[in-house]
């Protein structure tokens, strides 16, 4: 693998480390360093691979065993993100963001996307891989169409009610949810939020900058409705397999124009 001399260096250190735990059976790495696109703001991506057996109990001395294997500066569980099995550090100095994600060995197998893997015994890892495909997630456009123009109504409230920090967090929630998989759909990536699209999509990118606004009214009005109009074009491609919300687009986008022309004035 071709990584940052920051992070190899790091993974040169750790995986001694963690070999030396007989409960461990296996490490591997997830994320841009094993897509081969890491650079030096990558995180690294672990994922330690514990017996069965043993697996209760690594997971109540996770932070210990973290601080063995390595200069561990800040750790903290996964659960805000839906992963309780991950533990989320600093490492250093020099400071390097590492995820470890402690699974067990019959579930390594269950995963989104092909791991590398760094270093495994008797071969468990690599068969586990081998008996199942990955199931990478779907992107489900009637879900967004089932639910955006309601969303639209509830920006369009915010901002109506002058509430632009919550109107500004809506607009970045449609973004990640709604415009950049639809942006990194159009060129063939996989969906996923925002990420990477000023590399993978430029173009789109450069779209989506209608969609960011200052702290001010106006603004925020004209970056909803640069949302809605990205939405609309973009979505275009399924219209023949895609059930519109017709009603329910007219009328959202009736009331948040209203909105915006009303202003400052109060309802």
């Amino acid at each position: 693998m071709d990584v940052p001399s920051l992070h190899s260096g790091f993974l040169s250190d750790v995986l001694p480390r963690i070999r030396q735990d007989a409960r461990v059976a296996g490490v591997a790495v997830t994320g841009s360093i094993a897509t081969g696109r890491p650079d030096e703001y990558s995180d690294v991506d672990l994922v330690v691979v514990v017996d069965d057996e043993a697996y209760d109990a690594v997971m109540r001395e996770r932070l210990a065993l973290i601080g063995s294997w390595a200069s561990l500066v800040a750790g903290f569980t996964g659960e805000h993100v839906g992963e309780p099995r991950l533990i989320i550090t600093l490492v250093g100095p020099p400071l390097l963001h590492v995820d470890f994600k402690f699974v067990r060995v019959s579930d390594f197998g269950e995963r989104t996307e092909d791991p590398e893997v760094l270093w495994e015994r008797d071969g468990l890892l690599s068969g586990a891989l081998s008996r199942r495909a990955p199931d990478a997630p779907g992107f489900d456009l009637q879900w967004i169409e089932d639910r955006f123009w309601i969303w639209v109504h509830y920006g369009a409230t915010k901002l109506g009610r002058g509430e632009l920090f919550e109107t500004i967090g809506f607009l970045t929630y449609l973004r990640e949810t709604v415009l950049g998989p639809l942006a990194a759909r159009r060129v063939g990536a996989p969906p996923r939020g925002v990420r990477h699209l000023e590399a993978v999509a430029p173009e789109e990118a450069r779209a989506l900058q209608a969609t960011l606004c200052g702290y001010d009214r106006d603004d925020a009005g004209r970056a909803v409705l640069a949302t809605v109009d990205l939405y609309r074009r973009w979505s275009e491609a399924d219209e023949a397999t895609l059930e519109r919300r017709h009603r329910a687009e007219e009328l959202a986008v009736r009331y948040l124009r209203e909105v915006i022309e009303r202003g400052d004035r109060p309802a």
